[in-house]
């Protein structure tokens, strides 16, 4: 009797060491993206088989209304538009992805993202994986759901997405709904209310407003939102405990740029940490702050490692989970504690 006993406590200690860990979740920012070019389906492949517990997706329209995943609205900086595509670029130079048909689309040659530095194009991360190296090709939504939920049967899985709507007022004014049509596809494959692993988001409070009292109702479906923020003006009356009152009317999660949780300005020993994360929780919504990095200048200075970072967000300043280019390196931070 007491060696069952002793078992049984045993298994409850371990019940609670995994209960503990599942609360703090991982989330590949644009996949595995600190090894492979950011939102391709190998990007994805990676990120689930690192470990991941959410994959995210940025999501824009093309001409012809479908939903693909990319991070930007335009399209030269993680592909080489302007070179097969000359003369298609607006006024301002750029070449947006709602000019062009998906079919156009699919024969681009998604890279490593590049900027243009005095004149000459350069990788942004020059030691992540060498652009232009390689075939990848941009994916639609329905393309990489069912790339995840085939690799969560054949490996018996659960990984949840985490997709992102991009610019919805940019959409709207171009006359399309963007979130109306990423419902949709969410629906088609069954993600429909908040027990299913999706959690939806977008930095517009207005489109959280929207998309709680008008669109998801309409839909038939309750998912997960997800307000995010940055340090903008828009977003600084979001920050005091009223205010993430009234965002925790609309959201389940809070998603704000880490220097909204611990200032950049904090030293080596002297954390300066925001309340933003006990007022997200005194509201029922998770935090998960984006964006960690362990490329070279990725780690601020008040931290010795990326363990330290880690650290400091999931165990200091209690976070719920992160948005990282490196899924491999925080899973395992996780699975040492």
């Amino acid at each position: 009797m007491k060696i069952c006993q002793k078992f049984m406590f045993v298994l409850f200690l371990v019940s609670l060491s995994m209960n503990s860990f599942s609360q703090k979740i991982v989330v590949a920012h644009r996949g595995a993206s600190g090894y492979l070019p950011e939102h391709t389906l190998q990007a994805k492949a990676m990120a689930f088989a690192m470990g991941a517990d959410y994959i995210e997706q940025d999501l824009v329209m093309t001409r012809d209304d479908q939903v693909v995943v990319i991070h930007d609205i335009t399209l030269d900086r993680t592909s080489d538009v302007a070179v097969q595509y000359p003369g298609r670029a607006r006024e301002d130079g750029r070449h947006y992805v709602i000019d062009f048909s998906l079919k156009e689309l699919k024969t681009l040659n998604m890279r490593e993202g590049e900027r243009n530095v005095d004149g000459e194009r350069q990788q942004i991360y020059p030691n992540r994986f060498p652009s232009g190296n390689s075939v990848f090709r941009i994916a639609t939504f329905s393309e990489e759901i069912e790339l995840i939920q085939g690799l969560n049967q054949s490996m018996r899985k659960s990984v949840g997405i985490y997709p992102e709507i991009k610019s919805p007022e940019f959409h709207l004014a171009e006359g399309k709904d963007l979130s109306a049509a990423v419902l949709k596809v969410l629906k088609d494959y069954g993600y429909k209310d908040k027990r299913d692993k999706v959690f939806l988001q977008t930095f517009s409070w207005p489109e959280v407003k929207r998309l709680r009292e008008i669109l998801m109702p309409e839909a038939e479906m309750d998912l997960n939102l997800v307000m995010l923020a940055g340090t903008e003006d828009e977003y600084q009356w979001m920050f005091s405990r009223e205010g993430m009152r009234e965002v925790g009317r609309y959201a389940d999660g809070f998603g704000p740029t880490k220097s909204l949780i611990i200032d950049s300005g904090s030293e080596k020993g002297r954390l300066i940490i925001s309340d933003l994360v006990k007022f997200a929780h005194e509201n029922n919504m998770q935090v998960h702050p984006y964006t960690f990095r362990s490329d070279t200048g990725g780690i601020p200075d008040y931290a010795e490692s990326f363990d330290d970072l880690l650290r400091y967000f999931y165990f200091e300043a209690g976070v719920d989970g992160v948005f990282t280019d490196f899924p491999d390196q925080v899973v395992k931070f996780l699975s040492n504690r």
